[in-house]
């Protein structure tokens, strides 16, 4: 039987979020439907990834989305937690400096 993986972002106090599981390929597409704009609703908004268990680009893609979103949406945004595979992706792509890393 093959499972796929799971990404789940939780709320904890407001604006302060957790991110849980992979964020690859296989779970951006749809977890990136299932979330909208109200996750920008604070003025500063903070996202741990201490619950990432695997990352690849498509992760990174979605985090420079949100990168976007709160810029848009006049909020500030904070990674927490980031994980070292992710940080070694944007390094090489050249947009480390573009992620509000905590």
């Amino acid at each position: 039987m093959n499972v796929k993986p799971a990404l789940e972002l939780k709320e904890g106090e407001p604006g302060h979020y957790r991110l849980i599981g992979e964020i690859s390929f296989s779970t951006v597409g749809e977890f990136e439907r299932r979330i909208d704009a109200k996750l920008f609703a604070h003025p500063v908004v903070t996202i741990d990834l201490s619950g990432v268990s695997r990352a690849d680009s498509a992760g990174l893609a979605l985090l420079l989305a949100w990168v976007k979103m709160a810029r848009n949406q006049k909020a500030e945004l904070s990674l927490k937690n980031f994980p070292d595979q992710l940080l070694a992706i944007a390094k090489v792509s050249g947009v480390d400096e573009l992620l509000p890393i905590i």
